[in-house]
C-alpha cells in the first residue's frame, strides 16, 4: 500500500471526510496567492525514562489535526486545527483568504515528485510490547551497573515516534509521507570520593526499535556512556587562551550545523540578517572546505523523503572547496530569490509554519589521517564530543562547550580536560581550517534543532580538522 493510500485511510476513510470537497476548498482557498497547502498530520508518540532503578515515567500520546496556509508575496495567513472535519477547514479558508486582499498572483508550480522512499513506514511503536520495552531498559541498567563499582546513577530514555502527513494543494495536488523515528539514550554519573562526573550518549534513527534491542547494539552505547563519564573522573582543568583545535569527527559537526549551517539558511539570507547574506560565489572559507546538507541518506534521523510542502529531499551543496554556492531554501524564499526550493521546507506539526531548515549537514572528508592531524600539533586542544552551544545568526559569533577533550602536547594526545568551550565566529573558523581528515562520520542519530520556537530532527557531521587561533575558554593555565 502506498503512503497515499495510508494516508487516506487515516485523514479520510477514518474520519468521514471527503477527500473531492477539502480538494475544493483548498483550491479556493489558494485561488490568487503564490502558493499555499494544506497540511494534515497523525502523529503517535511515547516514551519511557528510567531512573535510580526503576520505571519514573512512561507516556503515549496521539495527535492529529491540520495546518492551513495560503502565501501572497512575503505574507502569509495561516490557520490550524485539531478537528479534522469539513466545518474546521472552511473556516480555516476564510482566515487564511484575508492574507490576499486585493492581490492577484500566479500560483507557484507544485513539486514534482519522485518515487524513492528513504525509510520504511512501519510504525515502530507496535514492534515490541509494553513489557519488552521496560524489560530492555532493566537489562541496560543491569548490565551497567554490574560493570564498575563507581556508578552512582543511570538514566536511561528510549522514545520513539510514528508521523503520518499528507500535502494538498491546489487543483487536487497531493503528496504523502509516513515517518518512524526512535532514539536510545544512556546517561551514567559515577562518583570517585568526592568527585562526581556524568557522560551519555545515545543513538536513533528513522527506524523499527530491532536494532535497540540487539545486545550488541545497546551494550555498545552502554560501554561507551560509562567510559566518558569515568574518563570525566580523571579530566584536569582545560586550558585558556588562543590555541590549536583538532575535532573529531561526526557529532561534532554540531558546531558547524549551529555555528554555519544557520547562516545558509534562505530566509536568513533573503532578508540579510545573515553574516553570509551578499556572498554567494566569494570564499568563505579554506580551500578544501565542502559542506553540504543531504537529506536523502536512508534512515538517518534528519532524512525526509519529502519535506513538509511535499518538495523531494536532496543533497544540496553549500559550500563547494571553500566557496558559497548555494542556500537551504522552502518554497516561499526560493520564489522571493529567484532559485528553486531545495526539499528544506520544514515544520514541526501541523500547527507550525514551515521554514528552512537543515536535516543533515555534513562536511565532505579531505586528504589527511586522523593520527597525521594529531601529530602535527605541537600544544592545542582535541575536541572529540560537544554539550551545549550558542551562536548569533547576524554576526556569526558562537560559544560550545566540549563534553570530550584532551590536550595535545607534541604530537599526541595527553590528559583529558573539562570546562572547555570554543569561542569564534562561523567565518573565522571556516577560513582557519589547515587540515581535514578523511574520516567523514555522521553522528549517532541523537540530533535537535530550534528555530522560531520549532523542534526538528536533525543530523550532523564532518571528518577530524585543524583548525589554527581558536580561543578556548577553560580554568586552567594557557
Amino acid at each position: 500500500m502506498s503512503s497515499l493510500q495510508r494516508t487516506d485511510e487515516l485523514f479520510f476513510e477514518n474520519t468521514g471526510l471527503d477527500r473531492s470537497a477539502v480538494e475544493r476548498i483548498v483550491s479556493d482557498a489558494l485561488k490568487g496567492g503564490d502558493d499555499g497547502e494544506l497540511f494534515l498530520e497523525y502523529n503517535q508518540s511515547e516514551g519511557f525514562v528510567w531512573d535510580d532503578g526503576k520505571l519514573k515515567s512512561a507516556s503515549f500520546d496521539t495527535t492529529q489535526g491540520f495546518g492551513l496556509r495560503s502565501v501572497a508575496g512575503d505574507t502569509t495567513g495561516y490557520a490550524h486545527a485539531v478537528n479534522l472535519d469539513e466545518k474546521a477547514i472552511k473556516r480555516a479558508a476564510e482566515t487564511v483568504k484575508a492574507v490576499k486582499s486585493g492581490y492577484a498572483g500566479t500560483m507557484a508550480e507544485a513539486p514534482v515528485g519522485t518515487n524513492h522512499h528513504l525509510y520504511d513506514d512501519q510504525n515502530p511503536l507496535m514492534g515490541k510490547s509494553f513489557e519488552e520495552k521496560i524489560k530492555l531498559l532493566q537489562n541496560i541498567d543491569a548490565y551497567i551497573r554490574a560493570r564498575d563499582s563507581r556508578i552512582h546513577q543511570v538514566s536511561i530514555s528510549l522514545s520513539g515516534v510514528w508521523q503520518a502527513v499528507q500535502i494538498i494543494r491546489a487543483n487536487g495536488w497531493r503528496a504523502a509521507d509516513i515517518r518512524p523515528l526512535v532514539r536510545l539514550n544512556v546517561s551514567i554519573v559515577t562518583r570517585q570520593g568526592e568527585r562526581i562526573e556524568a557522560g551519555g550518549t545515545g543513538g536513533g534513527g528513522r527506524l523499527e526499535y530491532a536494532r535497540w534491542f540487539d545486545p550488541a547494539e545497546w551494550q555498545g552505547l552502554a560501554d561507551e556512556a560509562l567510559r566518558k563519564s569515568l574518563l570525566n573522573l580523571e579530566a584536569v582543568d582545560a586550558p585558556s587562551g588562543e590555541m590549536t583545535v583538532v575535532l573529531g569527527p561526526g557529532w561534532p559537526g554540531v558546531m558547524l550545523h549551529e555555528a554555519i549551517g544557520h547562516g545558509l539558511e534562505g530566509d536568513f539570507n533573503r532578508k540579510k540578517t545573515s553574516a553570509f547574506a551578499g556572498l554567494m560565489g566569494q570564499r568563505v572559507a579554506a580551500p578544501g572546505v565542502t559542506v553540504v546538507d543531504d537529506g536523502t541518506i536512508d534512515k538517518r534521523r534528519g532524512s525526509l523523503t519529502i519535506d513538509d510542502e511535499g518538495t523531494p529531499s536532496q543533497c544540496t551543496t553549500l559550500i563547494e572547496d571553500g566557496i558559497l554556492v548555494g542556500f537551504m531554501q522552502d518554497r516561499l524564499n526560493a520564489r522571493l530569490m529567484g532559485v528553486k526550493p531545495t526539499g528544506n521546507g520544514r515544520r514541526e506539526g501541523f500547527a507550525h509554519q514551515p521554514y528552512p531548515r537543515m536535516t543533515n549537514t555534513i562536511m565532505r572528508s579531505g586528504t589527511h589521517k586522523r593520527d597525521e592531524i594529531i601529530s602535527s600539533v605541537k600544544k592545542g586542544l582535541y575536541a572529540v564530543d560537544f554539550g551545549g552551544g550558542q551562536v548569533d545568526i547576524t554576526s556569526g559569533k558562537f560559544v560550545f562547550s566540549a563534553s570530550e577533550a584532551y590536550e595535545i602536547e607534541d604530537g599526541k594526545i595527553g590528559r583529558p580536560v573539562k570546562g572547555a568551550s570554543l569561542v569564534g565566529t562561523g567565518f573565522e573558523a571556516l577560513k582557519n581550517i589547515t587540515m581535514i581528515g578523511d574520516d567523514s562520520a555522521l553522528d549517532g542519530g541523537i540530533g535537535t534543532c530550534g528555530k522560531n520556537g520549532q523542534s526538528v530532527p536533525v543530523g550532523v557531521g564532518q571528518p577530524t580538522m585543524r583548525l589554527e587561533n581558536m580561543t578556548v575558554g577553560g580554568r586552567g593555565a594557557g
